[in-house]
């Protein structure tokens, strides 16, 4: 219970932590936001890092001239995308067998049927529409790997996905993070910012679990 308490605690008060760490590190703080991100994107052990919110706090603090914007959006652009392509490349290694797994120590299965879902439904196109969506982001560009997804496809995607993230993220907290009603506000706008990630897979998972069962009595 401790540890779920340190990670509610972390994504309240992103605030508060990211505050630290630029008072602690400064430029540094960069290269530690390129390492989330790319964590976050690249690594599908770890797809419970935080994403928007994160980018979002870091848009505001370099609206205060904390941060560098120009070196934060550069960075944080390269992170999801290079990440992207980690995680493709990890996919391909594994091949589709993992379809065939019952368990998969590292990663949950559920995440595996429910990314290969929107691939079904939306192609290509599901490497840039799960970047705004926390977890299944994760799966996508892995799932893309296992179903060899032509290479110049997925790059194209990736980059259009990932760029259109960090940008929305990025200057949305630019350009609101100096908004005295945001200061005040900051933890409910971090928390307003991850129930509308996950608003989407929170639909697709009632629609399949409710409205499925209906459709079939």
């Amino acid at each position: 219970m401790s540890l779920i308490k340190q990670f509610i605690d972390l994504f309240m008060h992103l605030d508060t932590h990211l505050s630290t760490i630029i008072q602690n590190y400064g430029v540094w703080t960069n290269a530690l936001l390129f390492a989330v991100i790319f964590c976050e994107t690249g690594l599908v052990i770890i797809p419970f890092l935080p994403g928007d919110s994160l980018i979002f706090a870091a848009g505001a603090f370099a609206a205060k001239g904390d941060l560098n914007i120009i070196v934060l959006y550069f960075g944080l652009c390269i992170a999801a995308i290079v990440g992207n392509i980690v995680n493709y490349e990890i996919g391909r290694f594994v091949g589709p067998k993992v379809f065939e797994m019952k368990k998969i120590w590292f990663l949950k299965k559920e995440y595996l049927d429910k990314t290969q879902k929107f691939y079904d439904k939306y192609g290509g196109l599901t490497i840039i529409i799960t970047r705004f969506m926390p977890i299944i982001r994760t799966f996508a560009p892995f799932i893309a790997g296992v179903s060899k997804m032509k290479y110049k496809k997925f790059l194209t995607y990736n980059i259009i996905g990932g760029v259109a993230w960090v940008s929305l993220f990025t200057f949305a907290g630019y350009l609101f993070g100096n908004m005295e009603v945001v200061k005040r506000n900051f933890s409910m706008v971090i928390y307003v910012i991850l129930v509308i990630s996950v608003m989407p897979a929170v639909i697709g998972f009632i629609k399949q679990k409710y409205f499925t069962k209906v459709v079939d009595v």
